[in-house]
């Protein structure tokens, strides 16, 4: 292994995933002198499953709790439409996202590894019954690993969601009032982790907590998968430090140079002007324009397209994938919808529906039982400020260039009760 150089996570990726004995020759330096935990808290590796939390913190959380049949969860069930993070790691390096939860499992004194990929993807799925096979029959010592495969919702990949489906065959997100909060199947604690930070946790434990940081920033070292999708030449998944500038990341995925906006983090993240393209790609350098990494989204919007638009399209997805078992998300969610609709296609007094839009996010956000909503609301308040001359414009009957254009550049996938959703 090529010390402090990317790729590291992508490093030797091929056409097909290594096999264990591959994977082992090629990242082969002996495992760190120091302790795992240790190692874990120098790194300050965070979560990139889009919450950003500290893994140390919350490994040490639940290494803390009693119970002798603890769980190490990976979460690779990739709920972002425009997220192809999973699938390309678990497509090259199993074995490495397999490392990092057993070095989890060490840390917290784990007993069971619960490895999650929606069904609906049957190609990952494949890819990881094989790796989870090469490990069984290589030794039958150290944690229990079982390979789990819920469908694929948006919220089913919420941490809460996930541990609830496994404990209950339920996708649905739990009341957590505070965090962190120790989620339990049964009665055994379970720390959830996505398979791009068990991935590192795999470099981690080989490398060291000082090769990790190596690359990076002080605030937010080492590196991050990005899917980057929208006005490109085609959609990619590039391996980049973390505090690139906006601008080379667009430059290596082959994007539009010169875009209107961007979406960083998802669909519960958020827009950003695109004349922001200095910025470097970390939760420090873009927090004073409210925005965050997130789950590892850039989704690039030309000039020739209308914010508004895609906003509406991405509300009424969000508001169709909703666990519906709170106001905000069952009633909520549609009318910030039908709201936008007014304002992409005026059809009453577009002003007025403008104020109650401003108005509805207020009533909604933090009031859901879970994230769910609150995401939207930050996706929506984003773009009112993003594309404040199209709203504007549109509020004074004037389309922008691009609300009639038949193009669209952020993924949706199909409704499965589009019908109730369909207002113009």
């Amino acid at each position: 292994m090529r010390e402090n150089t990317l790729p590291r996570l992508m490093y030797a990726a091929g056409p097909r995933p290594l096999s264990l004995a591959q994977h082992e020759e090629v990242f082969a330096s002996p495992r760190s002198a120091g302790s795992l935990l240790e190692e874990l808290e120098a790194s300050g590796l965070t979560g990139r499953g889009g919450a950003a939390f500290p893994t140390a913190r919350k490994a040490r959380l639940i290494r803390e709790q009693r119970g002798h049949n603890k769980f190490v969860v990976v979460n690779a069930m990739e709920g972002e439409p425009a997220s192809h993070k999973d699938l390309t790691l678990l497509s090259t390096h199993p074995h490495l996202v397999l490392d990092g939860a057993e070095y989890l499992a060490s840390i917290v004194g784990a007993q069971n590894i619960a490895v999650c990929v929606a069904r609906d993807n049957p190609t990952v799925v494949n890819h990881v019954e094989r790796a989870l096979h090469e490990r069984t029959r290589r030794s039958l010592r150290g944690p229990k690993l079982e390979m789990h495969t819920p469908p694929w919702r948006y919220v089913a990949g919420e941490e809460s969601a996930l541990v609830h489906w496994l404990d209950d065959n339920e996708s649905l997100p739990q009341f957590r009032p505070t965090r962190p909060h120790v989620l339990r199947i049964g009665h055994a604690p379970v720390i959830v982790d996505n398979a791009e930070t068990c991935a590192n946790m795999g470099l981690i434990g080989r490398y060291g907590a000082a090769w990790f940081r190596g690359v990076g920033t002080a605030n937010s070292p080492g590196s991050a998968l990005v899917s980057v999708t929208g006005a490109v030449e085609r959609p990619t998944v590039l391996e980049v430090a973390l505090g690139t500038p906006l601008r080379v990341i667009l430059k290596s995925a082959s994007a539009d140079p010169d875009p209107q906006a961007l979406l960083l983090g998802g669909y519960g993240g958020s827009w950003l002007e695109g004349s922001h393209l200095d910025l470097g790609y970390c939760n420090e350098a873009l927090a004073p324009q409210g925005v965050s990494t997130g789950a590892g989204v850039i989704v690039v919007l030309p000039r020739s397209a209308c914010g508004i638009v895609e906003t509406l399209r991405v509300v009424r997805w969000m508001a169709n994938e909703s666990a519906r078992q709170c106001g905000p998300c069952a009633f909520g969610l549609p009318a910030i919808a039908e709201d936008l609709n007014h304002l992409a296609h005026p059809s009453r007094d577009p002003l007025s529906a403008h104020k109650q839009l401003e108005e509805r996010l207020g009533q909604i956000d933090g009031h859901g039982a879970c994230r769910h909503p609150d995401g939207v609301v930050r996706f929506v308040r984003s773009a009112l400020v993003t594309f404040a001359e199209d709203f504007s414009r549109h509020a004074n009957g004037l389309a922008c260039a691009g609300s009639r254009a038949n193009v669209h550049y952020l993924s949706v996938p199909h409704l499965e009760r589009e019908e109730e959703l369909i207002w113009e």
